[in-house]
């Protein structure tokens, strides 16, 4: 008896053994490299991250990027937080410089559309993504012959558009945080408004030289008096860049939605999904938050298949894949949020790939901030919401009760001399030493709550939880004495008076959605049209997806404003045919008048969830 338990246990001893063996085998990869040519004869370069120790043949993961491939020669793949899970049971990792960066040939092409579906002759990301597929399954050993594709926010779009023409061995994609339409929502406009600071910065730091990243040389740490001492856009070029960037020049070319951004946007070029696709996205993401929601309702349309998945989380770009995504800023989610996506990946990956799992995943996984819980779904949005109006009221209150009054607004005015900064200051460069670029989306909103150029609605302390479940809507009805104006909306949660959690979080403004609106485009971002004088319009502005629980004892506020600065540049106020071409003259004041009567009644849009859920 005794001899036969020394047996068993000597072999559970060597199982276990063998088992850390094993895992320690994918712990250590080691770096090839390669000039992988395309259809037209320009090479790329390419690093092949292999396991050491290999003893089966292993999918490929890849990542196209201009942001430069990895280079370490050898490097534990399972110590970097967006690699890991995917590491430890072992995946060929390839890492490809796009054209024209880093060490790469050809020319960049900052988002080039998908130029092979009207030409078969050229070339595009798509193309290129095709031709490297087929050289890595033919060229790279121990390779199982199924190759996916990831990345996050330009990588991300890259693995967006592989899934146009895939090669066959091609088997899954994850965008994550791609954007969809550069002018409608993502990166550098939102609704028409142009995002100065990020624009400015982030095509400096492509374009300036193609060997390596580039910041541009403020001569200060501070931002917000350098980008308002600019004055007019027209100064960029005079004063800094003189037409050496393709993508600005780009911008002051094309200030409305004309057929450049729409042959760009990917609402173009994608339709329903060639292989799985899993679109991945955060509540805060400060750079794409809109880019995988759309293009996840965009593509579902003609799903067929059942290839079409979204996850949101709570994080800002990119977070769910450097950090645990316990917290964001001073917001607490109570768990490890980007840890769990990270598993939810790696099955993914895992079934399309490796066929291991039973590839029974859910339509639509998502974070419930506030409640602080993981939620699945069948559909997106799910079916089973009420829409409720949220209405702005008088004596700076909100309520669902629908306005009777016949004449109620809230005025204030707006100066382009004194914009509102979109964060505390100091403004820093974006991504600059120091800069809070990431964390901006979760600031506390006090620090405008008292300015006399933003009102606040607010409403009664909650008696019961509030769930908002899929997509809000603002509905504005707003005035200028100007001839155009930005509107700027918040849907905003506002903490108790004494937060038992957390003293410090006690009245913490938690922005749960905000968005900009550029007015001259109420009626088409194609043509802009001036604004009548005081005359109430209606701006409906989408404040996108949500998965939230307003608490019960917390308060829920709709916040306007007319800048955001420098975020989102300053809106001259007088309408100019280009923005881009305003004189300093054309900046001027405006009264701003918000409405909550019978006839105008402010409100948003939100999708409440059931109790019983």
């Amino acid at each position: 008896m005794k001899k036969n338990l020394y047996s068993y246990l000597l072999a559970f001893i060597l199982v276990l053994c063998f088992t850390t063996i094993q895992a320690q085998s994918y712990k250590l990869y080691t770096k090839t490299s390669a000039m992988i040519p395309m259809r037209d004869g320009v090479k790329l370069y390419t690093t092949i991250f292999t396991p050491i120790g290999i003893k089966d043949k292993l999918p490929i993961i890849m990542q196209r990027t201009p942001y430069g491939a990895m280079e370490k020669d050898t490097v534990d793949m399972t110590a970097i937080p967006y690699n890991s899970k995917l590491a430890e049971d072992g995946y060929i990792f390839v890492f490809q410089d796009i054209r024209g960066k880093f060490k790469s040939e050809g020319k960049m092409e900052m988002n080039k559309p998908l130029y092979h579906l009207t030409n078969p002759e050229a070339t595009d990301e798509s193309t290129d993504c095709h031709d490297t597929t087929d050289w890595l399954v033919k060229n790279v050993p121990n390779n199982n012959g199924k190759a996916g594709i990831r990345g996050i926010s330009y990588p991300g779009w890259t693995a967006l558009v592989a899934v146009v023409d895939p090669h066959p061995a091609l088997k899954a994609s994850s965008e994550q945080a791609s954007p969809a339409d550069m002018y409608l929502g993502d990166d550098f406009h939102h609704n028409g408004a142009f995002r100065l600071s990020y624009g400015l910065e982030y095509a400096y730091l492509f374009e300036n030289d193609p060997t390596k990243n580039s910041d541009f040389p403020f001569p200060q740490f501070d931002l917000y008096d350098w980008y308002l001492n600019l004055g007019p856009l027209k100064n960029v070029n005079e004063k800094y860049l003189h037409h050496r960037l393709p993508t600005w020049e780009r911008f002051i070319n094309h200030p409305d939605y004309d057929a450049l951004w729409k042959e760009q946007s990917a609402f173009t070029y994608m339709s329903e999904p060639e292989i799985p696709i899993l679109h991945v996205g955060g509540y805060y993401d400060q750079e794409d938050l809109n880019g995988p929601q759309a293009l996840y309702l965009h593509m579902e349309k003609k799903d067929k298949h059942n290839r079409n998945y979204l996850l949101m989380g709570p994080w800002n770009h990119g977070g769910w894949g450097r950090m645990d995504g316990n917290s964001l800023g001073e917001i607490n989610f109570g768990s490890k949020t980007a840890i769990h996506f990270r598993e939810k990946e790696k099955k993914w990956f895992d079934f399309w790939l490796k066929d291991i799992g039973d590839g029974k995943f859910e339509e639509a996984h998502f974070f419930q901030t506030g409640s602080n819980q993981w939620k699945s779904y069948s559909s997106w949005p799910p079916k089973d919401t009420e829409i409720k109006k949220l209405y702005a009221g008088p004596n700076n209150t909100n309520s669902f009760i629908e306005p009777t009054s016949t004449n109620s607004f809230v005025s204030y005015i707006s100066d382009p001399a004194r914009p509102i900064p979109y964060r505390t200051l100091p403004i820093e460069a974006t991504y600059g030493k120091g800069s809070r670029w990431r964390t901006w989306q979760v600031e506390d909103q006090r620090f405008v709550y008292t300015r006399p150029d933003v009102v606040s609605f607010t409403g009664e302390v909650l008696t019961e939880d509030v769930t908002v479940t899929g997509n809000i809507i603002a509905r504005l009805f707003a005035s200028t004495s100007g001839t155009d104006s930005d509107w700027v909306v918040k849907l905003i949660d506002v903490y108790p008076n004494f937060d038992e959690e957390n003293i410090l979080m006690s009245n913490y403004q938690f922005p749960v959605a905000m968005e900009v609106f550029r007015g001259r485009y109420r009626e088409s971002f194609e043509n802009p049209k001036a604004l009548t004088p005081n005359k109430p319009e209606e701006y409906v502005i989408d404040l996108h997806n949500i998965d939230h629980t307003f608490k019960k004892g917390h308060r829920i506020m709709i916040q306007v404003q007319s800048s955001w600065f420098p975020v989102i540049d300053r809106n001259p106020q007088k309408f100019v045919p280009s923005i881009f071409e305003a004189n300093e003259e054309d900046f001027i004041k405006a009264e701003q008048r918000i409405y909550f009567s019978a006839k105008y009644p402010t409100h948003i849009e939100l999708p409440i969830k059931s109790k019983k859920d």
